[in-house]
């Protein structure tokens, strides 16, 4: 067993590192959700092959890849099969089994590598990252019992946000102190056995925007136009390119990304979460090692998207353009959007809006079997020259009406 205070290495070297994985090879792809199958769908065009491992019969990423594994994420063998099938392997999530990970370096090729995993998957290893890297991240303290909370509440104040150091997700284990009578049934609610917290200052923000960039095992760094992003109950609600902030704070923005991504030896892609402060600040709030859901946008309005780029990265291959060719929104279809989307495209709603409004819309739906409350099922990116305007016909749509 790989102990859990430690990442699992392997050294891989110089030449396979820098060997470059051409057309024709298979990638095998731990997990197989939706950023599976859009790497699929990239790299397929490529002319390259995939298996996929995954618990679910005919997940989103199986239904493009040549062969979807379907078994637990934690099965040595399953991921022992993937390996044999594969000439490199990466990953669509990043709460991937120690187990796994250590035996997939020894017996395959993850240029991705485990160190980055071991370091994203936990908050309080990521943020001294970050820091170490020379980027600002929220003021913070770790919390391992009610007394250490009460402690960095009064020296971080109020509020702040409580976060289990492990897992959670838009918006899941976490929750916002706005009062000291919040503590003990916030430290109660997200405290367990084995479980750490970690307390975040309360940044308060004008926006929240996200720079993705990928590297390669030569060192190759490109960085996307930063997107902002606005969430509806913890949940990514709409991602708008270019995101309305200054020059200045774009290229910082993208600057500490080449920092992060550098710092950490990325390879493949890093999402960069960024709060930005009236006064111009910028803090990191999280890092996510794999293609992100901010940077859906750069499917048709980027030259290149994320997803041939994660694939030009891991597979070592020169990076290419990131610019962005159009204004875009990228709006989430969640499980309750997927019927009124459902009907305004049978209306004839596409051709509508680029008659009227000049807004090219390109529908992506993940293929998932079952369209539950705020599950993710897709997205749609309006490609636009007014991004305002977008964002009104998104308001008014009944497909996203509130």
């Amino acid at each position: 067993m790989t102990p859990h205070n430690q990442a699992s290495t392997k050294e891989y070297t110089s030449d396979q590192l820098l060997k470059r994985i051409l057309p024709g090879s298979v990638i095998g792809v731990l997990g197989g959700g939706q950023l599976g199958r859009m790497m699929a769908l990239a790299g397929r065009a490529m002319g390259y092959r995939f298996v996929t491992l995954d618990p679910t019969p005919d997940a989103p990423c199986g239904q493009a890849a040549d062969e979807q594994i379907v078994a637990a994420y934690d099965d040595q063998d399953a991921a022992r099969k993937l390996a044999e099938l594969s000439d490199v392997i990466t990953y669509e999530f990043e709460n991937v089994d120690a187990d796994v990970a250590a035996m997939l370096m020894k017996e395959s090729y993850v240029p991705q590598g485990s160190q980055l995993l071991f370091t994203t998957q936990h908050r309080l290893r990521e943020k001294r990252a970050i820091e170490a890297a020379g980027v600002a991240v929220a003021p913070y303290a770790p919390v391992r019992s009610l007394e250490d909370l009460e402690q960095a509440v009064h020296r971080l104040g109020l509020p702040s946000v409580l976060k289990t150091a492990t897992g959670g997700y838009d918006g899941k284990g976490q929750r916002v102190l706005r009062d000291r009578a919040d503590l003990a049934d916030a430290y109660a609610a997200l405290s367990g056995e084995g479980i750490e917290l970690v307390l975040e200052q309360f940044i308060r923000f004008d926006k929240e925007i996200s720079v993705i960039a990928a590297r390669s095992p030569s060192g190759e760094i490109v960085t996307y136009p930063p997107a902002e992003n606005i969430h509806i109950e913890n949940i990514l609600h709409v991602s708008i390119a270019p995101a309305r902030i200054s020059r200045e704070i774009v290229d910082h923005a993208q600057q500490m990304a080449v920092k992060i991504a550098e710092a950490l030896q990325v390879v493949g892609l890093i999402a960069v979460e960024m709060f930005v402060t009236s006064s111009g600040e910028l803090y990191v709030n999280e890092l996510a090692p794999r293609p992100h859901n901010s940077g859906h946008y750069t499917m048709e309005a980027c030259r290149t998207s994320q997803f041939e780029q994660h694939i030009r990265a891991i597979c070592n291959l020169p990076l290419t353009s990131t610019a962005l060719l159009t204004p875009v929104v990228m709006v989430n279809v969640l499980g309750e959007h997927v019927a009124p989307l459902m009907d305004w495209i049978a209306a004839g709603g596409e051709a509508e809006l680029e008659q009227q409004a000049g807004i090219t819309a390109k529908v992506h739906l993940y293929g998932k079997a079952e369209a539950k409350l705020k599950r993710k099922m897709g997205h749609v990116n309006l490609l636009t020259n007014d991004v305002e305007k977008a964002l009104e016909w998104i308001d008014q749509s009944p497909i996203w009406r509130r």
